[in-house]
């Protein structure tokens, strides 16, 4: 049985549909929540971070409803939200000594002994006397996550959790995110495609506040093998292919434009097979349902 059970989630803002009946299943393991700004991806985290109650809808955690029991799911969250802000003047020690508190950890030694592991599995231990708030943004993203590991939880959100981070930061941000994402329920919520890509053995496209596709990385990247095109244009060509093809995208390169276009045969004049990544799925899930008239990838 799946250990978080989504039947669906409705939330809405005034006229805005947030969230539209929006269903998902999860077991233990990294799962990738891919979808443009304004999705609902954050909508969903908070949600199921019980900060807000939806506006219809049912969440189980171990088969048990955690919006009626929050406090059940909350003993077992950690939650790394996609901004959030620290104490000034307090160490990364003394603040995460008060965040285990926080989260019924009272024994002082089993708190000293959890709070010096987790600064020395996110590579903060060094700087352990140094204000959070002179962190850099990338060791402030890794206090992020020590905070959420607090208490071992059961289910890990991270919303958004390498926005800004250089490719340094973001790779360690992956070792430690790899570490602990195979006994429990890891969901990482982001639009960068490199994340999923790089860390997720299973994931879902969310757009309009609904899951709009779903499954494994890899065999998704293989229902557009050899359907993707690609030409290298001027850059005053690219509207006419645009509207004479089903285009994914349009990238400029070596002073024109590349395009990538969706076609089950070979649209000659100058296209090339391309072989697709999990980028091209992304684009392909997003066109189709913004056109489903061109449907490019089966959901």
């Amino acid at each position: 049985m799946p250990r978080l059970h989504i039947h669906q989630l409705t939330k809405k803002y005034g006229s805005v549909t947030a969230l539209n009946g929006l269903s998902l299943s999860l077991s233990n393991g990294m799962f990738g929540l891919l979808g443009p700004n304004g999705a609902g991806k954050s909508t969903l985290m908070r949600t199921l971070a019980t900060l807000q109650p939806p506006d219809a809808g049912q969440i189980l955690f171990d088969g048990t409803d955690i919006l009626r029991n929050p406090a059940f799911l909350r003993s077992r969250l950690g939650y790394l939200p996609q901004d959030f802000g620290v104490y000034p003047r307090i160490s990364a020690l003394e603040l995460l000594d008060h965040l285990a508190v926080l989260k019924g950890i009272l024994h002082a030694g089993e708190r000293r002994e959890q709070v010096e592991a987790l600064l020395h599995q996110t590579h903060l231990y060094e700087a352990r006397k140094r204000s959070v708030s002179t962190y850099s943004g990338g060791m402030r993203q890794r206090f992020g996550i020590a905070q959420a590991l607090l208490g071992n939880p059961q289910l890990l959100i991270a919303d958004e959790p390498t926005a800004g981070l250089d490719p340094l930061e973001r790779n360690r941000f992956h070792d430690l995110l790899s570490e602990v994402g195979e006994q429990i329920v890891v969901i990482l919520s982001t639009h960068i495609v490199e994340d999923v890509h790089d860390l997720c053995p299973d994931m879902a496209i969310l757009s309009g506040g609904s899951i709009i596709l779903r499954g494994k990385p890899t065999l998704l990247a293989q229902q557009l093998r050899g359907r993707l095109w690609r030409k290298s244009v001027a850059h005053d060509a690219a509207a006419a292919h645009q509207a004479a093809w089903n285009v994914l995208s349009v990238r400029l390169s070596g002073g024109g434009k590349q395009v990538f276009v969706v076609s089950d045969t070979d649209p000659g004049q100058g296209f090339a097979p391309v072989e697709p990544g999990l980028e091209m799925v992304y684009f392909a899930a997003l066109n189709a349902a913004v056109r489903p008239e061109k449907e490019v990838i089966a959901c």
